[in-house]
């Protein structure tokens, strides 16, 4: 059984093959967090024993210490001093809560949460433990899951007022983890635009640290995960306790640690500048937390994490599907084209052996530049003299598929729906307006607003014949206030405007089942499990040059998998840094995601046209293999001059490695790299040279990468078992 309730010792066994997730009821009242880790048959220990300090008798409540004890919903203001995970303002102005056990049940498969992207779980259990506060009424909801074959924990969080006066909900995370003896390593994924998901660890230390969000998006800035790492922990090797979130707006992923040595990690829905009203009989539902631990390492986290993300988040036709290899016209010509220019690229790209041709900015209203347009989706008959679906026709009839880019969610001041609308977009009445790429944000919030953005949507997509869609997001919101909102309600905005985008974004995939979408926002500005949900794969960053994608892509695979992963295949000088790669590092790059090109093929000479044909009936060819196959991190860009890592097949009788040097260094040794997940029984041919090796001396001994001339220098090897 997945999950055991002991009624004699009150304990509730959270467990699979490989974890345990042990609760125990205080008192019969207070759920606390026993243990978390490796499996075990049980824990003894009286969990009292461990958090009584000389200084309990100032902060109990019916007897216990509060302050010490590791709770599993722990609320200020009750007799613990530390920051809860839920505060609730009440009638009286108070926010004390004493939240205790009421009843239980254990589920039989996972339930859906309401208007937010969830895992599945049909073969999984659930735990939901209710707890009630006499004083308010006040009602919650704990939700834990746990999988068969995924070594994570699905935790969420349910506020009910069962009293009879309105509450105002000011904190409502998504999960809460006290751990002991906080000497651990804190890592997380922060960056910029152009910089996203890099990977910083430093060690804990007593008072708050962590990561957020306060843009009403995930961020460029900051991703929605946590890891605390053990002493010794590394890729391979130690213990790693990871929170992550399903969810794409304002977030804060936050440990303290107190004057006891005890970290409490929490994460959820960004407390600043959010509030939510419940009057009697209401409720909220907060987003789905991950709490995924691995013996094995960061790389173990991250198969964790890949797995969650494969099997049970990303749906539709493509969550596990081959990808077609499309090209964008983004960088080829910008906002500069006709419809002879377009149908020149796609029938190159047709030759070279792509699949989709992608149709980005630019192909409506009269959108010349950046400052104007958005929100009139309506074919540019100046460029298009037959519209999308004109367009559309003549590329289908090439044999490519199409696609087309869409920024949904904005609308730009000089436009006819702004003209229309005025009021539609979120604004501040009577201040002057914050644009940002000359852009506003739609009021996502309003009804009307989400109906005009699913009509002008669905029809664009109709009218194109669309098999993909880029939805592309560029600007952060502030100015936070909504016509559609009183003034006891706007801190409601920010959150709003995700479930109405997540309320758009199930109407219009659901009409489309047999599309491709990627999500894009300024690149990665969204890369977060919410959007997974209903895209299987997002842009990862709008820097397109491969060395540094080998930094945003590592960072990224800590917690997506290949699949999801947007990566294409630039010009040099390239567009962001003026950095010449070579044409085959650009490649191996991008084929550690989901392959693409985003330049001018009609510029190209026959020799790397032919170079480009012969990469593509490649990936084509290892298109499973370098999506779907066990990934592993070999060696980090952030800690030296090379960047490598490898799939795996389920079966281990195939794998691709890739490695890429940095600028060229001189008097170097060839590089000895060990490698990972093989079969040490089988033997491995490398497809080009010949040479055999053993699966044992490959990952003990390792693979001798040769010395290569030049900056930025790829290799990659297709290892095959020998029968």
């Amino acid at each position: 059984m997945p999950i055991l309730y002991s009624p004699e010792n009150h304990v509730f066994h959270l467990q699979n093959a490989n974890i345990s997730y042990i609760i125990r009821l205080v008192a019969g009242k207070y759920p606390i967090h026993q243990y978390w880790g490796r499996k075990v048959r049980a824990i003894h220990a009286d969990a009292m024993e461990r958090c009584c300090t000389q200084e309990e008798e100032n902060f109990t409540l019916h007897g216990l210490p509060l302050d010490t004890l590791p709770q599993e919903c722990p609320v200020y203001g009750c007799g613990d001093l530390r920051q809860g995970m839920l505060e609730v303002r009440q009638a009286d102005g108070s926010s004390a809560l004493d939240l205790c056990y009421v009843s239980h049940e254990i589920l039989k498969g996972k339930p859906a949460l309401k208007g937010l992207p969830s895992a599945r779980g049909d073969d999984a259990e659930t735990l939901v433990l209710r707890l009630r506060d006499e004083h308010s009424g006040v009602e919650v909801e704990l939700s834990y899951t746990v999988y068969p074959d995924v070594d994570v924990i699905a935790r969420n969080l349910r506020v009910m007022n069962g009293g009879q006066s309105p509450v105002v909900l000011e904190k409502a995370l998504s999960a809460c983890v006290d751990f002991e003896n906080a000497h651990d390593q804190l890592m997380t994924l922060s960056g910029a635009w152009l910089r996203e998901r890099q990977i910083y660890t430093r060690p804990l230390t007593p008072g708050n640290q962590g990561v957020e969000s306060v843009r009403g998006a995930s961020s460029h800035q900051a991703c929605p995960f946590m890891a605390l790492l053990k002493p010794g922990a590394a890729e391979d090797s130690g213990e790693v306790y990871a929170l992550s979130l399903c969810y794409s707006g304002s977030f804060l992923a936050n440990v303290f640690v107190d004057s006891n040595d005890m970290a409490r990690a929490q994460i959820g829905i960004q407390p600043f500048q959010f509030s939510w009203e419940l009057k009697p009989g209401e409720d909220f539902q907060t987003p789905e937390a991950y709490l995924c631990y691995s013996p094995n390492g960061l790389n173990g986290m991250s198969r964790e994490f890949h797995h969650l993300c494969s099997r049970y988040i990303t749906r539709g036709a493509f969550a596990h599907a081959a990808r077609p290899l499309l090209i964008n016209n983004w960088e080829a010509t910008y906002f500069n084209f006709n419809e002879e220019k377009l149908l020149e690229l796609a029938s190159c790209a047709k030759n070279a052996g792509i699949d989709l041709f992608v149709l980005d900015d630019g192909w409506f209203g009269h959108r010349d530049l950046d400052n104007c347009s958005l929100g009139d989706w309506v074919d540019d008959r100046r460029k298009l003299p037959d519209g999308l679906r004109g367009l559309s026709d003549r590329i289908h009839g090439l044999g490519l598929k199409f696609g087309l880019w869409l920024e949904p969610e904005m609308i730009s001041p000089d436009s006819d729906l702004y003209r229309a609308h005025p009021d539609w977009c979120i604004h501040i009445p009577g201040r002057m307006q914050v644009e940002s790429r000359n852009q506003l944000v739609l009021d996502l919030s309003r009804k009307e607003v989400r109906e005009y953005v699913i009509d002008a949507v669905c029809a664009a997509m109709e009218r194109g014949n669309v098999d993909y869609v880029k939805w592309d997001m560029n600007r952060n919101i502030n100015m936070l206030h909504s016509d559609g909102l009183d003034s006891a309600h706007q801190k409601e905005l920010n959150h709003r405007y995700i479930l109405g985008l997540y309320e758009i974004l199930e109407a219009v995939t659901s009409r489309f089942p047999n599309v491709l979408f990627e999500s894009c926002a300024g690149g990665g500005g969204r890369f977060d499990f919410g959007m997974m949900y209903y895209m299987p794969q997002a842009w990862c960053s709008d820097d397109s040059d491969a060395f540094m994608r080998c930094r945003i892509q590592y960072g990224t695979s800590m917690l997506f998998p290949v699949s999801t992963m947007g990566a294409h295949v630039s010009a040099v000088p390239n567009h962001q840094t003026g950095r010449i790669t070579p044409l085959f590092t650009r490649a191996a790059v991008a084929m550690s995601g989901t392959y693409g090109y985003e330049l001018d093929l009609t510029k190209l000479p026959e020799e790397e046209l032919e170079e480009i044909r012969r990469l593509n009936e490649k990936v084509k060819a290892l298109q499973p293999l370098l999506l779907y196959g066990e990934f592993y991190r070999l060696r980090s860009p952030f800690e030296g001059n090379e960047t490598a890592f490898m799939s795996v097949s389920e079966d281990q009788s195939e794998a691709i490695v890739t490695h890429v040097y940095g600028p060229a260094q001189p008097n170097m040794l060839p590089v000895l790299l060990p490698l990972r997940g093989l079969d040490p029984e089988k033997d491995y041919r490398d497809v080009e040279s010949g040479r055999i090796y053993g699966g044992d001396e490959l990952m003990s001994h390792g693979l001798t990468i040769p010395r290569t001339w030049g900056d930025y220098m790829a290799t990659q090897l297709h290892l095959v078992a020998v029968k």
